[in-house]
């Protein structure tokens, strides 16, 4: 990666973190036949969490190269103020609330045991860590990418939910590739790629003093409260409120961040919603699990 590729990669994250100004609204599509998880006839098991060159259909050694002319192709050639990016969204690797819900049914889990803090063997709220398992799915998302490195994939923006499984499974990925390594990459924290919010203690979130002392790393979107200030112990949020904050969260992005390539370390649910806005299929992603979409944006007229 030279170093004007860095600089502006770098710029682009603190443009995102700087911004005041409202972001233009966008209608997101895909563009298919790049990536198998876009293809109907892909099986998300049969696939596995991170298939092999992320899914990218392409296995010839120019293969990046190949997928970069042809994005760069596609924003030469776009009309009516459209952009393209990629998107690598990432799941966070198994929690300890990933575990307790394996242990006791999702049933009982989502009824009862989703609403304590845990049961006396494990704690998984607020705010779990990754488990044993959860940490080795993120050092294979890590080996995924340091795999396609020599085949020139390129290397993105980074954005984290600011919840502690997701921030450190994109530390645990990135880390050594370009976080501690140049281009020294500062991953920003934004509050609307975290999980669902509400009654759930596994989705409310530590202070923003915990965060910045455990992830010196990062750095936190303009606006970003003390406390948690979202989650409601008696309220859950819906999908159709969860798509309004992914969409406001995704035209952040289309509008501010230069990149054209975009990781985002969330949530299934965040997942979820993002995949919709966009007009994705849907798409069940395992912990630990990287989905990669070319996505179109076209800002709406005012």
């Amino acid at each position: 990666m030279n170093h004007t590729v860095c600089a502006a990669l770098v710029l682009g994250l603190q443009a995102i973190a700087m911004v005041s100004t409202a972001p233009r609204l966008h209608d997101y599509s895909i563009v298919p036949g790049v990536f198998i998880q876009s293809d109907p006839s892909t099986d998300p098991n049969a696939a596995g969490s991170i298939p092999a060159r992320f899914g990218l259909i392409d296995d010839s050694p120019q293969r990046w190269a190949k997928f970069q002319d042809k994005l760069d192709n596609l924003n030469a050639q776009a009309v009516d103020g459209a952009l393209y990016k990629v998107l690598f969204i990432g799941r966070h690797g198994q929690g300890y609330h990933n575990l307790a819900e394996e242990l006791y049914g999702s049933d009982a889990w989502n009824s009862y045991w989703s609403k304590l803090d845990g049961d006396g063997n494990i704690t998984w709220g607020p705010d779990p860590l990754l488990t044993e398992l959860g940490i080795s799915q993120a050092e294979v998302a890590h080996v995924a990418w340091k795999t396609e490195i020599p085949y020139g994939v390129p290397l993105p923006s980074l954005y984290s939910s600011p919840l502690s499984r997701a921030a450190s499974t994109l530390e645990i990925t990135f880390n050594d590739i370009m976080i501690s390594e140049p281009p020294h990459a500062r991953p920003l924290i934004v509050e609307n790629f975290r999980e669902v919010l509400g009654v759930h203690t596994c989705d409310k979130r530590k202070t923003k003093t915990y965060i910045s002392q455990t992830y010196p790393n990062f750095d936190f979107e303009e606006g970003f409260t003390e406390e948690d200030l979202l989650w409601d112990p008696d309220v859950r949020e819906t999908d159709a409120e969860f798509a309004v904050r992914a969409r406001a969260a995704l035209d952040v992005i289309f509008t501010a961040d230069s990149s054209k390539y975009i990781s985002i370390t969330c949530h299934g649910g965040a997942i979820r919603n993002i995949l919709s806005v966009i007009g994705h299929r849907e798409y069940v992603l395992g912990t630990g699990g990287v989905i990669p979409v070319l996505v179109k944006a076209v800002p709406k007229t005012q």
